[in-house]
């Protein structure tokens, strides 16, 4: 990592800026795929979630018949 820091030991701006800016351009390349991932289990999970429901719901509508 570059020392940022001058003689004085104040902060330097610029490498915070450029290690920002190299950051939030990372970002929306690896969210994109991140989220296109994540929406196949998302989806299972809600199908698996109203299965259950509709399983229920048949199981006690049999026992109060």
């Amino acid at each position: 990592m570059a020392n940022t820091q001058g003689p004085q030991g104040h902060h330097d701006p610029a490498g915070s800026t450029q290690m920002f800016r190299a950051f939030v351009d990372e970002g929306p390349q690896g969210g994109g795929r991140q989220r296109a991932a994540s929406s196949g289990p998302r989806i299972g999970l809600i199908v698996g979630v109203i299965a259950a429901v509709v399983i229920v719901a048949a199981v006690a509508w049999l026992a109060l018949k």
